[in-house]
């Protein structure tokens, strides 16, 4: 068995592409998903499944919410060595003191292009951001919500990406532990 964390976007947020948890789980369990465990309504799961290929169970899984729900979601699989390989390797170890003011966004792929110039001109002078293969890395202190920079990742890495916040992360990252030694 393979062990992911799938990270769902867009996903009942202001009352859009509503996905109860619940039925998630067995969605996931219909398509042989294994030792499924949920984190809040925005869609972080962490599961085992047969299937190695990352790409192609994202396909399934987001096929199987359309037929059922109407919607499909971008999902993100990264394997739990992968996930928390990012987290560990957070450059802002400030950021341990006060998780929330971290956000990492998980890229689907390296950026090949980014606009870093302008990144640099729209962060806050607060900001500090790390880019790496895998991850982007914004440290934003006074909050995240007014960041013209958060608003503005996706487009300017030029790859798909979804966000987390380090607490997010990291209570993944438990919940994976505790899924290995179960």
């Amino acid at each position: 068995m393979n062990n992911w964390i799938a990270l769902f976007r867009g996903i009942n947020v202001g009352g859009h592409n509503i996905l109860p948890m619940k039925e998630l789980k067995v969605l996931l369990e219909a398509l042989g998903c294994r030792d499924i465990a949920t984190y809040i309504q925005s869609g972080n799961v962490v599961f085992r499944h047969t299937e190695s290929d990352a790409a192609s169970l994202e396909a399934t899984i987001s096929g199987a919410i359309g037929e059922s729900f109407g919607f499909e979601p971008r999902v993100m699989l990264l394997s739990v060595d992968e996930f928390t390989r990012c987290v560990r390797d957070n450059p802002f170890s400030q950021a341990l003191q006060a998780p929330k003011t971290l956000h990492m966004w998980f890229l689907a792929a390296p950026a090949e292009d980014p606009d870093i110039e302008k990144m640099e001109s729209l962060k806050a002078a607060t900001e500090e951001f790390i880019l790496t293969a895998k991850a982007f890395y914004l440290s934003a202190p006074d909050g995240i919500g007014r960041s013209k920079l958060a608003a503005s990742v996706e487009k300017l890495l030029g790859v798909p990406a979804t966000a987390r916040n380090l607490r997010t992360a990291s209570k993944l990252c438990e919940m994976t532990s505790k899924m290995l030694s179960d």
